[in-house]
């Protein structure tokens, strides 16, 4: 039977896949996540397909399964806070504004090496937040291994006054793209990874690489 692989040490990806009822093992990819000056599409695509490729190496047969997500406001990229103070930075930036949460997401089959990803956007728009709130969220240390300074599944879910597309993306896994990347390279989620067909067709609307 192949295998199901998460090319992420991410909770909450994990945690989304066992909500779809999903058996797989974790792999770190060991892909470092640069925030580097180009378009936030192309880069997120590229760092998921790199973190496939990455933990593919390791497993012989199975389905690898990579993401990568970040947060743009106005053309600048938010990546995982630094500290306190870069958090805080971009909470306050984040506050009354509209922003885009975009995640790369590739899903790479073994031994073929059949590659299919997409990048899912979604528009997020804070309200007004606080300093007093600010200092309240740093302190339940949610920010600090999240792209943007904040998880909309967690306590920050109180700032978020309007979401326009996939709320799972926002979380860190767009779970119907996956599904369609899924059913590209042959794994229908309800019949199980054994049941792979090797030969099923790109899916429509989805980038075969």
């Amino acid at each position: 039977m192949r295998k199901l692989v998460l090319a992420s040490t991410s909770p909450r990806r994990a945690e989304l896949l066992r909500q779809l009822g999903l058996t797989f093992v974790v792999s770190a990819s060991g892909v470092a996540e640069e925030e580097k000056e180009q378009d936030p599409a192309a880069l997120v695509k590229l760092l998921a397909i790199s973190k496939a490729k990455a933990v593919a190496a390791k497993f012989a047969d199975g389905v690898i399964i990579a993401a990568d997500t970040v947060v743009c406001l106005d053309g600048e990229l938010l990546g995982k806070p630094q500290d306190a103070k870069d958090a805080a930075r971009m909470l306050a930036s984040l506050s009354g504004r509209r922003h885009e949460v975009l995640t790369g997401v590739a899903v790479l089959r073994q031994p073929d090496g059949l590659l299919c990803c997409h990048v899912e956007k979604t528009a997020v728009t804070m309200r007004e937040i606080s300093e007093p709130e600010i200092t309240w969220y740093l302190a339940s240390g949610e920010p600090y291994d999240k792209a943007g300074g904040y998880g909309i599944q967690g306590r920050a879910a109180v700032f978020v006054e309007k979401l326009e597309g996939c709320y799972f993306n926002v979380v860190g896994l767009p779970l119907m793209a996956l599904c369609s990347l899924l059913a590209a390279v042959g794994v229908r989620i309800w019949e199980g990874a054994e049941s792979i067909d090797n030969t099923a067709p790109d899916h429509q609307g989805f980038t075969a690489e």
